[in-house]
């Protein structure tokens, strides 16, 4: 069994099918795991919205689900999905396109 936390979310980590880059991570709860199994394209919980979201749903930029795997504590996801353009909202093939340094740590 799955185990999400107090909010009824779990994290998803995308990665791309063909390559293994890292996409995003986004949050999911019972239900956008339900859709994207049914559905084949990955749906998410948006945290500031509250609501369900279909990521490519407003972009064209859809996830479609090759696999779904479940970590050995079962509390993360791994998705591993073909992008239908970039996966960042901010137009970025990635999320993750910039590195860390000492000052963002505070």
């Amino acid at each position: 069994m799955l185990k999400f936390d107090e909010k009824g979310l779990i994290p998803a980590i995308i990665q791309d099918a063909d390559n293994n880059e890292i996409l995003m991570m986004a949050f999911m709860n019972k239900e956008s795991i339900r859709l994207t199994l049914e559905k084949g394209t990955v749906w998410f919980w948006s945290r500031s919205r509250q609501e369900l979201w279909n990521k490519g749903g407003t972009s064209g930029n859809y996830l479609t689900v090759r696999e779904i795997s479940k970590d050995c504590d079962e509390d993360v996801l791994l998705i591993k999905a073909n992008p239908a353009g970039p996966a960042c909202h901010t137009g970025n093939r990635s999320c993750f396109y910039r590195g860390l340094d000492t000052e963002d740590i505070g």
